[in-house]
């Protein structure tokens, strides 16, 4: 008997009543691994009624008190570091070093939200004109959303719910339902440090569950990761609702490579960034634009992702694991077999890998294309698997123009021995996040995940340094004072309360 996925409303895990179940699939078996409901629409109501109701409460907690509670839950998060990146490999496919960074990027952002006190001070001009002072305030709105992909499953709902939690919202939970089982285990986590009912809910599903996230009056915000086109939904979907909206979206990041480059470094950085966590990652490099006499080497970056190896979670020599699904490999199957018809040279083609044992598996080998260019759509879309697009350019020039016409803005990288090129390069580049000599530039939580363009719609205060405005309103207070305690009486009197 498979294990069906609860629901957790008004704090107690329960059986949804849904009549349809989605499978929850082992990517490298193709074995069952549990059952996951679309939730029905009276449970979603019951979700967001209780983070209403909870909310009421709430927010007049404490703000110590609130941010305890996180202390006590980064604790469990550690405890259990190695149970929730079985669990997610299992279901996700990373090996376990990949799945272990997972879950401690995730705790990383709930050491974040422990210093939540820093982080939600206001600000005070005294005398901005005679006798009148002015104070900003940050407070609480109300019930969030979030809404999350298969790729991180422990760290991007980490990006969200502790940070609304800890500023003083409740939320709503809509994880992916193709890797369930992790954020099941850490709302189960969170259940132990014994906050109070509906400060936070899980609800299941697809489509029509994002809907009613985007849709319903109560929820103040929506936030969401995943791909493009769902992003741009959600965005224009919630933001007709009003509500405040931050979706991050697709990504096609560039690493360049100049002459003076580190061969070395530059090429292992190019194989690992391009096919680690199967080239799942929003911020994977799949583009090298090698420039001038760096495009001599080719045959060494072939070489280095030529000993890339896919395997199972459990085996310590697996360079990384299978695609999610069935469906996510076709599709990048279909894109490479695009990119040769449409004239790119295929130095490494990765389709035909098989895994020992696990010959069910989504697996796809290291795929390498040379001679690309911005019209195929190899370039154009983001292919989310470990393919990697080389292109040659002359100039540092040439290749940051190539990268700000892209229409995605997530993340984009530079090897070079040169200070001035890699100045010059942060500065005209247009992406959110630029890595000097390093292939995947993740900030860390106290700063903003910033992408650009294409890759981000909604408000930029998001995941970061500025995320806990994103989860409060700031209330600017004018007030006159007076020397005379009787004046207080007076109809000129006059205190403004300014919502942003």
């Amino acid at each position: 008997m498979h294990r069906k996925i609860p629901l957790y409303i008004d704090g107690s895990f329960t059986e949804s009543k849904a009549s349809q179940w989605m499978d929850v699939i082992n990517p490298a078996t193709q074995e069952k691994l549990s059952e996951v409901p679309l939730t029905t629409g009276d449970e979603m109501e019951a979700a967001v009624q209780s983070a209403c109701a909870a909310f009421e409460e709430w927010q007049n907690v404490p703000l110590p008190t609130r941010v305890r509670y996180f202390f006590k839950y980064q604790d469990l998060l550690k405890k259990n570091q190695d149970e929730i990146a079985k669990i997610l490999c299992e279901e996700n496919g990373k090996n376990f070093v990949d799945g272990q960074g997972d879950v401690w990027r995730g705790i990383e952002v709930v050491e974040h939200a422990c210093a939540a006190a820093t982080h939600l001070m206001g600000e005070t001009v005294e005398n901005v004109a005679r006798n009148v002072d002015t104070s900003s305030y940050s407070q609480p709105m109300g019930v969030f959303a979030g809404i999350t992909p298969f790729n991180f499953p422990a760290m991007i709902p980490l990006w969200m719910f502790p940070l609304a939690i800890v500023s003083g919202n409740t939320f709503v939970l809509k994880p992916s339902e193709q890797d369930p089982l992790t954020p099941t285990l850490l709302t189960e986590l969170f259940h132990e440090c014994g906050l109070p009912k509906g400060v936070l809910n899980v609800i299941h599903g697809g489509a029509d569950q994002v809907n009613f996230l985007c849709d319903h009056p109560k929820i103040r915000g929506v936030s969401f990761v995943g791909s493009a086109a769902v992003g741009q939904h959600v965005y224009k979907r919630a933001s007709e609702s009003m509500k405040r909206v931050q979706c991050f979206a697709g990504a096609k990041n560039h690493l360049v490579v100049m002459p003076d480059a580190s061969k070395d470094q530059a090429v292992s950085a190019l194989a690992a960034s391009s096919c680690g966590a199967s080239g799942q990652r929003c911020m994977a490099i799949s583009v090298a634009v090698l420039v001038g006499e760096a495009g001599e080497w080719v045959d060494d970056i072939r070489g280095q992702m030529e000993g890339l190896t896919p395997g199972h979670w459990s085996h310590e020599k697996s360079s990384y694991g299978p695609m999610i699904s069935s469906r996510a490999k076709e599709r990048a199957q279909s894109l490479i077999q695009e990119g040769v018809d449409q004239g790119a040279d295929l130095f490494l083609d990765g389709r035909k890998v098989l895994v020992e044992g696990y010959e069910k598996g989504n697996w796809l080998g290291p795929t390498l294309f040379d001679n690309v260019n911005p019209e195929m759509s190899i370039y154009r879309e983001e292919i989310f698997a470990p393919v990697l697009c080389l292109v040659r350019v002359s100039s540092l020039d040439e290749a940051t123009r190539l990268i700000n016409a892209n229409p995605y803005g997530n993340g984009t990288s530079i090897y070079t021995s040169s200070g001035a090129a890699a100045r010059k390069f942060r500065r005209e580049v247009q992406a959110g996040q630029v890595g000097i000599n390093i292939p995947i530039p993740v900030p860390l939580p106290f700063f903003s995940f910033t992408g650009w363009k294409g890759s981000f719609y909604g408000d930029q205060h998001a995941y970061g340094k500025q995320a806990f405005r994103f989860y409060t309103e700031t209330k600017t207070v004018t007030q006159r004072w007076f020397n005379d305690d009787s004046v207080l009486s007076k109809p000129n009197m006059t205190i403004r309360y300014d919502k942003e």
